[in-house]
C-alpha cells in the first residue's frame, strides 16, 4: 500500500446513499474499506450501488475497467461494528441526522478501534463537539461533511472542534485532497459554512413558491442562469430531500434564533403528504 493513502484502513458506519458513496471513493484511492450497517440487506444494497456507479463510469470512459475493478476489490461489507473498527486507520459515519444516534455509535466504535484511529462523522449541520463530547478522546473525532453524489460531487467541508488535534485535521485534509476533493475547513458553528447559506436560500425559494411569486422551474432557473449556480435551490431541495432540509432547517432556527432557516407551511404540507423529492418520486418536480 502506497504512504500517500494517509489512512490503509477505512470504516464506514451507514450503507445508505452517502455511506457508500464514501466508501466508493476511498476504495478508488487505494484504501481497504469495510462498510457497515445494522442491516445485511443494507449492506448488501449499498455495495450493489458502487458496483453500478462505477459500471456508469466505465461505460462513458470516466474511469478504467481496471480501476474499477480494484476499487471492488477493496471494498467489502459487515454487520459486525467490531469487525469495522478493529484495524481502522479511520473510520466515517454516515447515519442521518441524530445526536444521540451519532453519539451512541462513536461510543461503539472507540471500544474496538485502535487508540490511533481518527473518527469522522459526515454531519451537515449537528455539533461536533457535542458528538465528540461522549469520546473519552475527543481529540480524535472531525466532521467531514461530504456532499451528494459523492463520487461527483467536489467539495468536503471539514469541521473542527476546539479540541480538534491538529494533527487529526492535517491528515484528514490530505485525505481529502487525495480524495480529489475541494477541502474547506470551518469551525463548529451551526450549519457551518454550506449549510447555513444553502438551507437559508432554499427555505426562502420555498417560501416563494408558497406566495406565488413564480414556479419552482423559473425560481430555479434564474439562480442557475442568472446567477451560474449549477443546480436551483427547489431541484437541490428535492435531490436532498425535503424532510432531510426541513429537519436541518428546524434545528438552524433553532439553534441560531434565526426565523430565515424556519421551515415554510409548504414544505410542512409536502413532507407530511410524503412527497419528499426525488427518493419518492415526487417533491418540487416530477422524477
Amino acid at each position: 500500500m502506497s504512504d500517500t493513502v494517509v489512512f490503509n484502513r477505512v470504516g464506514v458506519v451507514g450503507a445508505g446513499t452517502m455511506g457508500h458513496g464514501i466508501a466508493q471513493v476511498c476504495a478508488m484511492v487505494g484504501s481497504m474499506v469495510t462498510l457497515y450497517d445494522i442491516d445485511g440487506a443494507a449492506v448488501d444494497k449499498g455495495l450493489a450501488a458502487v458496483k453500478t456507479n462505477l459500471e456508469k463510469g466505465v461505460a462513458r470512459g470516466k474511469l478504467s475497467q481496471e480501476l474499477a475493478e480494484k476499487t471492488l476489490g477493496n471494498l467489502s461489507g459487515t454487520t459486525e461494528i467490531e469487525l469495522l473498527a478493529d484495524d481502522a486507520d479511520l473510520v466515517f459515519e454516515a447515519a442521518p441526522e441524530r445526536l444521540d444516534l451519532k453519539q451512541s455509535i462513536f461510543q461503539e466504535v472507540e471500544k474496538h478501534a485502535p487508540d490511533s484511529a481518527v473518527m469522522a462523522t459526515n454531519t451537515s449541520s449537528l455539533s461536533v463537539s457535542k458528538i465528540a463530547s461522549v469520546l473519552s478522546d475527543p481529540s480524535r473525532l472531525i466532521g467531514t461533511h461530504f456532499f451528494n453524489p459523492v463520487h461527483i460531487m467536489k467539495l468536503l467541508e471539514i469541521v473542527t472542534h476546539d479540541g480538534t488535534s491538529p494533527s487529526v485535521l492535517s491528515r484528514v485534509q490530505q485525505y481529502g485532497e487525495l480524495l480529489g476533493k475541494e477541502v474547506i475547513t470551518v469551525r463548529d458553528f451551526p450549519g457551518f459554512a454550506s449549510s447555513r447559506l444553502g438551507i437559508c436560500l432554499g427555505m426562502e425559494a420555498i417560501r416563494m413558491v408558497e406566495q406565488g411569486v413564480a414556479s419552482a422551474e423559473d425560481i430555479d432557473r434564474a439562480m442557475s442562469v442568472g446567477y451560474r449556480h449549477p443546480m436551483g435551490p427547489l431541484k437541490l431541495t428535492d435531490l436532498v430531500g425535503l424532510d432531510v432540509r426541513m429537519q436541518i432547517g428546524e434545528y438552524l432556527a433553532k439553534e441560531l434564533n434565526n426565523p430565515s432557516f424556519e421551515p415554510p407551511a409548504l414544505m410542512r404540507e409536502m413532507v407530511a403528504a410524503g412527497n419528499l423529492g426525488k427518493k419518492s418520486g415526487k417533491g418540487f418536480y416530477s422524477w
